[in-house]
């Protein structure tokens, strides 16, 4: 379920299938240029990264953002028809790609509030469900994701952290489970560590 997926550091991730699909692109090492689809999840430096999009993206990259990054990437040259904005609670289809979005805010802190209508995704590949949790911390909206493979904050300080993205893994129950958003900014190693460490025992989690 992880074949042809990279993550590339705090909470970028790359698909490579039939379609090259970058999430929260940023501290990109170099330029690929190779995006089809770009998703992002909230308008934060380090998931909507002006500098990393420019080495990702191509002339026909399609892009997928919350309604106050519409401005923002028509300035960085995306053409109007390329950019998607999404609301929370929404199911939605792009070159065959389907994908719905999870609220995605903090209940017990600041940083992420709930009315920006920020936003994780669950996108379907494979028929796999690949979660991308986004900035979150346990809500009840995340309590009800269904997925196989989910992709986890657990740096803390700004999102869950590594004992809360446990206990929110062992309570959705996906078949794999990766620890994200840690190593750069906020969060260790130690911390993905510790989260495997408290992963179910019928959840595989993978440290990538």
């Amino acid at each position: 379920m992880l074949k042809n997926i990279k993550w590339l550091g705090h909470s970028t991730i790359k698909f490579v299938n039939d379609k090259v699909i970058y999430i929260d692109p940023y501290n990109i090492k170099k330029n690929y240029n190779d995006a089809d689809i770009v998703f992002i999840t909230h308008n934060h430096y380090d998931h909507f990264s002006k500098e990393d999009l420019k080495k990702c993206i191509k002339n026909e990259t399609k892009i997928i953002v919350t309604e106050d990054l519409i401005e923002e990437c028509l300035n960085l040259g995306f053409k109007k028809e390329n950019i998607y904005s999404v609301i929370p609670n929404s199911k939605y289809e792009i070159d065959n790609i389907v994908f719905s979005t999870i609220p995605s805010y903090n209940i017990n802190k600041k940083f992420h509030p709930r009315e920006n209508n920020w936003v994780g995704y669950i996108i379907k590949i494979n028929n796999i469900q690949y979660y991308i949790a986004g900035d979150t911390d346990i809500t009840k909206d995340a309590e009800e994701v269904k997925c196989d493979v989910a992709f986890l904050p657990v740096g803390g300080t700004y999102t869950m952290n590594y004992k809360e993205a446990a206990e929110l893994a062992n309570k959705i129950s996906p078949k794999i489970v990766v620890p994200i958003h840690y190593g750069l900014i906020v969060g260790t190693k130690k911390d993905a560590e510790r989260f495997k460490n408290n992963i179910d025992k019928d959840i595989k989690c993978e440290i990538m």
